[in-house]
């Protein structure tokens, strides 16, 4: 049965998760992908480590991106080429690929889990308010709110400098662990929210990881996620 506390908490962050008006919202482009951006905005981020996905697929990820965008822009139909291009890089086909664990996968190791959920909580209520999380082998799903002033560029930096720093002092290695780019959905309804929470929550079952313990989302105690296996 659902905790009833659990359920207010998840209602209370979705406030603010409404149809976005003309001039809000700001499109910046950085990278290979378009990045929405909205004060105080709600938000569904995935960031992955460096070797979770071919730069030929990422390549051409970016190419689908393109001809759907420009099919929009002109009315056209796809040829049946470009339906079976873009249906194979779907958002759907992409997250079944991460899920075969590509790359090393070094958020696997508990202490990486732990240091990435240490740098998750750090700003909790200070710069942003966490919804849900997840750490998967590969990469990191984030539902969470800005604050006032906040950027998002500069949380994203935040959490990836400080994990690749302990990440690289765990396992006695040098250099970058990150993908430059990541992905991040501006949350602009109450349906898309809760889909967006129960995606990151589900996420480890679908990817056939049993008793996984770095998933967390809000109404639990945010110090409890992997604590059966963090710091060992």
């Amino acid at each position: 049965m659902a905790d009833p506390s659990h359920e207010h908490t998840l209602e209370s962050s979705v406030q603010g998760a409404v149809r976005l008006q003309f001039g809000e919202v700001r499109i910046r482009n950085r990278g290979w992908l378009p990045h929405w951006e909205k004060e105080a905005g709600l938000y569904f981020i995935t960031f992955h480590l460096g070797d979770s996905l071919p730069r030929q697929a990422l390549h051409e990820m970016v190419e689908r991106n393109r001809i759907l965008a420009s099919a929009k822009r002109s009315g056209a139909r796809l040829t049946p080429a470009q339906e079976v291009f873009t249906a194979k890089y779907s958002q759907k086909r992409i997250e079944e690929y991460f899920d075969h664990g590509i790359g090393e996968c070094l958020l696997k190791v508990p202490r990486v889990a732990e240091a990435t959920a240490q740098a998750l909580r750090f700003w909790h209520a200070k710069r942003y308010r966490l919804v849900a999380w997840c750490i998967m082998p590969n990469r990191v799903h984030v539902v969470c709110r800005l604050l006032p002033g906040q950027s998002l560029p500069d949380i994203l930096k935040g959490w990836k400098v400080y994990t690749a720093r302990e990440t690289n002092r765990i396992l006695g290695r040098r250099g970058t662990i990150w993908r430059r780019e990541y992905y991040d959905r501006l949350i602009r309804g109450e349906s898309e929210f809760y889909r967006a929470v129960q995606y990151v929550l589900n996420n480890p079952v679908r990817a056939g990881l049993e008793n996984w313990k770095w998933v967390w989302s809000e109404g639990r105690e945010l110090s409890t996620a992997g604590q059966e296996t963090g710091g060992t």
